[in-house]
């Protein structure tokens, strides 16, 4: 059926007859022809018979047009062909075939009407199409001329307009875009200029722009490339920030500040900022030791830069000690003074409120800002004594790199000076005591004290040994400020400030208060002014050619008018510069005239006496405290070598010029108990008597004896033992006086000691004070008794006693001879005391211990020569007192001593005479002060002829009683 209702498609709308003649041959014999079929609808069929025949038709007919028929049969056919069979199958075939054709004609007919009636409606459909075709023809033809009348005239403008609206603002993103890909040009400009904070707000604008026109894929790779920009930004910020750390620049710091505030990293930049600062210390001082190292070493030897600090610290040379230590200390400087203004920077932003930050910024949380600024202030309190620790243990790894104990005084104290300035940024910078540096330098200088004093004490033992004890000309009003080891004193009582500091602060009063950051805030460095200050120091204390301009003085000193017996050391330390004190006038010869002759001072009252030894021990002195005042941890060692000093100088003088056991036995305490003991302790700690011997090395342990000095021996030069001279009074006026001035030096010097001297130590510089220096003067009554006891012949007179007559019988208007003749001795040592006064002026408190000297033992002179009397009378005691007072009377014209020594102790002898025996017995004990043989002939000279035996022998006994306690 399907093959039938295509057929009919192809063939179109023809009647059935027209559709009957069109079919293919094939199906032409398929067909029944009209006879056929005339046949066929006039032989009566049973319909039902008809629909099973058309049921039997096997399906595959029925499958499609492409099916074959006869090949389909043919290939059906079986392999022996049977006519019979093939007749009948044929004829069923046949029957099939009519019954589909009747089928089919059948249908045809019963359906023409509806072909027909459809048929005209094709018709009537195809005469409505042609209608339509020429409607569109026309409305095509008013379209045309309404395209060229309208839409290419008005709808035309204003599709341009839109289109150049589009372009508009194409062009304006396209002018962005280009903007943006141009900004690396001008951030890279921004960068070399330092405007990191308007490369990193051009920055942020360009990616905020970026963007609004990522949909560009031009865009999307600029935004990334941005982005490496910013990065790249940070790193040069970093360096920026890096550079802060040697020399800070305001404006470059603040514009580093404001940089990372922009980024919103004001924390991590403090971060970084520390980081950075630790680097420049570290940096800092190995480049500028190894820039010594390398110097030295002299060749271009790789190898120090790849030691470590430590070790490249050994290889510093003693002569570029100093300046690589002065170097040092003036790079650490800068990287600490730069800290010190990053503070201040921040303090001052902080005191304004806000730090000047772009309009963006400002909007941030206040809160945030709060958050920021206590970070950044605790970071900095703290980085203050992070950066001076390391700075501390820089400057240890150098200190204690070398050995300093071969070093000069000068340059030790150099060293010091430095450390100490240091120490003194180390206070101002973060109140800092600097342990570490305190430690190492106490260190150096432990060792270097030690074998400094150790060469002081033998130098001074060879001064001592060599010096012939002559005047030392200085000028009359010389002081120890005046030399410039004692300049540090003169400037600062404060022990804590050294050297340097004080000389600046005496210079500019005005600058005394300031701080060592805020006086070097802006430009210079602590650390170059004690160079500049050791070259300026200078002193003026000689006499100008070894005496005073005055003529007086010159005739006076005419020995001294040439400097040649000046040491050669000695020309070369004093520096001819005005100190700028007013000199005393000279005094006028009739002043000197109507001075007191026991006074033999002439005109050089205020001249001190002294030595070039003592000059050298004062100078000494002065450099120990400069080491003490610079070092405080060493204070001790120091004042006790500095007592080791005195000690020695006292133990020389003593030595020389006081021991002489024949006069220590006269009783008179010429040596008291505290001088005596404080020779005993020096001569026992300090004094190595064993040196001397040829078995010195077997006694006593090495150690001991290594802080001990052999007894010095005096210049072979010094003769005391002409009369003529006194018996060396000049040179033991010398030596004596100049002992006396420096012990009221140190007694100058006290208070300050006692300002360095630790708390617990202090107990020992009293007790050195009390028992050492106190006792200098005290020296004067054995050297000058030495002196006493030799000038004047006692044993002459009392020869010239023993032959007076004293039991006379009348009383004599006239005293005897030996009283002229000891006057005579008196005149004649007074014309030797203003002869020795002529080279050396001898002050008071001396000529009065020789008058008193020579006028005890004149006295005990006469006591003695009056108990060797074997018979005496009333009147011979009577002439006794006689002969005495005319040698007061006579006396009292040579010296202004008053009263006169043991003048009692001659006078209560003599009235001893008249005592009865009950006072005689009360006399004996209550007068010790004489000796047995003197008592024993009182009584029995004066009272032998009025008493008994028995009462002669009851006081003997008594004398003798007093006299045992003392074997």
């Amino acid at each position: 059926m399907q093959k039938i209702k295509s057929l009919m498609a192809r063939q179109g709308l023809k009647s059935p007859q027209e559709s009957m003649a069109d079919l293919s041959p094939v199906e032409n014999l398929r067909i029944p022809s009209k006879e056929e079929l005339r046949e066929l609808r006039e032989q009566p069929i049973d319909p039902q018979a008809e629909q099973e025949i058309i049921d039997s038709i096997e399906e595959v007919y029925f499958s499609n047009d492409s099916f074959d028929m006869v090949q389909h049969e043919l290939e059906k056919l079986p392999p022996e062909l049977n006519l019979q069979e093939l007749e009948e199958y044929r004829d069923k075939l046949k029957k099939q075939q009519a019954a589909v054709s009747k089928k089919v004609a059948d249908l045809i007919l019963e359906k023409q009407p509806a072909y027909v009636k459809e048929l005209e409606r094709v018709t009537a459909l195809q005469t409505n199409l042609q209608l339509a075709a020429v409607i569109c023809t026309n409305a095509r033809r008013q379209l045309s001329v309404a395209k060229e009348g309208f839409t290419e005239a008005s709808l035309g403008l204003l599709a341009n307009q839109r289109r150049r609206q589009l372009l508009t603002g194409l062009l304006k993103s396209l002018r962005t875009i280009k903007t943006l890909q141009r900004t690396d040009v001008r951030l890279s400009e921004m960068l070399e200029e330092e405007d990191y904070p308007g490369a990193i707000q051009l920055c942020l604008e360009c990616q905020k722009a970026a963007s609004t026109f990522k949909h560009y894929s031009c865009i999307s790779e600029l935004n990334s490339k941005l982005q490496d920009t910013l990065e790249q930004i940070e790193e040069q910020l970093d360096v920026a920030l890096s550079k802060t750390c040697k020399n800070f620049d305001v404006s470059h710091y603040t514009k580093v500040q404001l940089a990372y505030s922009l980024l919103g990293k004001t924390q991590t930049a403090m971060d970084q900022l520390h980081m950075h600062f630790t680097q420049a210390i570290h940096n800092t001082v190995f480049q500028v030791v190894l820039g010594y190292v390398e110097l030295c070493a002299g060749n271009a030897d790789t190898k120090f830069q790849k030691m470590q600090y430590k070790d490249l610290c050994t290889h510093i040379t003693l002569d570029s000690y100093i300046p690589c230590l002065t170097d040092l200390c003036k790079a650490l400087w800068e990287v600490m003074l730069s800290y010190h203004r990053t503070m201040q920077w921040h303090e001052e932003h902080d005191k304004l409120g806000t730090v000047s930050t772009p309009d963006d910024a400002v909007a941030a949380e206040s809160d945030e800002l709060g958050v920021d600024r206590s970070y950044v202030k605790k970071k900095l309190e703290h980085g203050l004594t992070r950066i001076w620790q390391d700075v501390q243990l820089k400057v240890k790894a150098y200190i204690l790199g070398t050995d300093m104990s071969n070093f000069k005084y000068d340059d030790f104290i150099v060293v010091l000076d430095v450390i100490s300035r240091l120490m003194q940024v180390g206070e101002e910078f973060c109140s800092s005591k600097s342990e570490v540096l305190q430690e190492s330098i106490k260190r150096q200088s432990v060792n270097y004290f030690k074998n400094y004093h150790r060469a002081r004490l033998e130098e001074l033992r060879m001064f001592l040994e060599n010096e012939t004890w002559e005047l030392c000309p200085v000028k009359s009003n010389f002081n120890i400020a005046q030399l410039h080891e004692f300049k540090f004193m003169g400037q600062c009582r404060s022990p804590s400030v050294s050297p340097s500091r004080q000389a600046t602060s005496s210079s500019s009063p005005a600058q005394e208060e300031l701080s060592l950051f805020q006086q070097y805030l802006q430009e210079g460095n602590p650390f170059e002014m004690h160079t500049e200050h050791r070259e300026e120091e200078t002193e003026d204390v000689l006499a100008s050619n070894g005496y005073e301009s005055d003529e007086l003085e010159k005739s006076v000193y005419q020995d001294y008018d040439s400097d040649s017996d000046v040491p050669e050391e000695l020309k070369q330390d004093y520096v001819d510069e005005q100190t700028g004190d007013a000199p005393l006038k000279s005094v006028s010869r009739e002043t000197i005239r109507s001075k007191k002759k026991s006074d033999y001072n002439l005109n050089k009252t205020n001249a001190p006496i002294l030595t070039n030894t003592t000059l050298n021990v004062i100078r000494l002195v002065g450099k120990y405290m400069q080491m003490m005042n610079i070092l405080k941890p060493i204070a001790f060692d120091v004042i006790h070598c500095v007592s080791q000093l005195f000690d020695y100088y006292l133990y020389a003088v003593y030595t020389f010029f006081g021991r002489n056991d024949m006069y220590e036995s006269s009783g008179l305490g010429l040596i008291s108990s505290r001088l005596r003991t404080t020779l005993n302790r020096i001569q026992e700690s300090l004094i190595d008597m064993e040196a001397v011997g040829e078995n010195a090395g077997v006694h006593g342990p090495a150690e001991d004896r290594k802080e001990k000095v052999p007894s010095p021996h005096l210049s072979q030069l010094v003769v005391l033992t002409n009369s003529g001279t006194l018996y060396g009074l000049a040179q033991r006026v010398v030596a004596t006086e100049s002992l006396v001035f420096l012990a009221e030096q140190f007694e100058s010097l006290q208070s300050h000691l006692d300002t360095m001297m630790p708390a617990a130590k202090k107990p020992f510089l009293q007790q050195f004070y009390s028992q050492t220096v106190s006792t200098a003067s005290e020296l004067r009554k054995p050297i000058y008794w030495i002196v006493a006891a030799k000038a004047i012949d006692y044993e002459q007179m009392l020869l010239m006693m023993a032959g007076v007559k004293w039991d006379i019988r009348e009383i004599m208007s006239q005293h005897n001879v030996y009283v002229d003749a000891l006057l005579k001795e008196f005149e004649q040592f007074n014309k030797r005391l203003g002869d020795v006064s002529r080279h050396v002026r001898i002050p008071l408190p001396v000529s009065n211990v020789l008058w008193e000297h020579c006028i005890r033992l004149a006295n005990r002179t006469l006591v003695e020569g009056y108990a060797n009397v074997k018979k005496c009378s009333n009147e011979g005691r009577a002439l006794m007192q006689l002969d005495f007072q005319q040698f007061l009377m006579k006396l009292e014209k040579l010296t202004d001593l008053r009263p006169i020594p043991d003048k009692e102790f001659v006078e209560t002898y003599i009235k001893a005479y008249y005592l009865t025996e009950n006072d005689m017995e009360q006399f004996i004990k209550n007068h010790r002060e004489y000796s047995m043989k003197q008592l024993a002939n009182l009584v029995n000279v004066c009272l032998g002829s009025h008493i008994n035996k028995k009462a002669r022998q009851k006081l003997l006994a008594a004398i003798d009683d007093i006299d045992r306690p003392k074997r």
